[in-house]
């Protein structure tokens, strides 16, 4: 048996495929300098310090969960560290001044526009990953239908994942539903069935009142742990 394992190791690797094993080492807990700080300080508990650089994780959840809203968090607090970021933009959905406002640092940001070529903007992906140097790298297919995402070759998340094993990057996926994850990668489920959301207001009166923020209930998955429930406000 363990002949037959070391085979098919050696074959992955060979292929360079070897993103899909799942050893004990994928599990070692990283350096502090192999985490990246989401800029939510209840997340980053439940993540162990933030997300896992060299990793793809995603972010997910319908319409109103809040999933855009956590992408720009995570890559302002990379930006608010120095780093640069990348931000694919598969349906032209990124509003600079929301982004700026959320607290991202504009100057340290590549924003590549597209009006909804999937195939595209996967290709444009894989050139930012390979051409190395960023911080966090988002993938926006929150508009993508599933039939456009199920034209990807199913090898397509490994290859990424692949690109940057080793690196200090972050691939983050932000979509309606699971796309993808490496091994070490996580995904932050926002807005599932079950999910607790509220609403905190200010003001004394109905006609005075306004939405001060929303506390969320989410989902923090990963091949290692399963499901962790976690409280983010946003």
């Amino acid at each position: 048996m363990s002949a037959a394992r070391a085979a098919l190791e050696s074959l992955l690797r060979a292929r360079k495929l070897d993103v899909t094993l799942t050893s004990a080492a994928a599990w070692r807990e990283p350096d502090q300098d192999r985490l990246a700080p989401t800029g939510c300080a209840a997340l980053d508990t439940e993540l162990g310090g933030g997300l896992r650089r060299g990793q793809v994780s995603e972010v997910i959840g319908p319409r109103s969960s809040g999933r855009s809203a956590m992408a720009l968090t995570i890559a302002a607090a990379a930006t608010g560290r120095g780093e640069v970021v990348a931000f694919i933009d598969t349906h032209d959905r990124f509003d600079p001044v929301s982004a700026e406002a959320a607290g991202l640092d504009l100057r340290r940001l590549l924003w590549v526009r597209d009006t909804g070529n999937t195939d595209r903007a996967l290709k444009a992906m894989n050139l930012v990953l390979q051409a190395g140097g960023f911080g966090v790298v988002l993938f926006d297919l929150a508009d993508a239908g599933g039939p456009a995402l199920r034209r990807f070759p199913h090898t397509t998340w490994m290859r990424l994942s692949r690109v940057i094993d080793g690196s200090l990057t972050v691939a983050l996926l932000v979509g309606s539903e699971h796309i993808a994850r490496s091994p070490g990668g996580v995904t932050i489920a926002l807005g599932a069935a079950g999910a607790c959301v509220a609403g905190e207001w200010t003001g004394t009166s109905s006609r005075s009142r306004l939405l001060r923020g929303i506390a969320m209930r989410s989902r923090v998955i990963s091949a290692r742990s399963g499901r962790v429930d976690n409280t983010l406000v946003g």
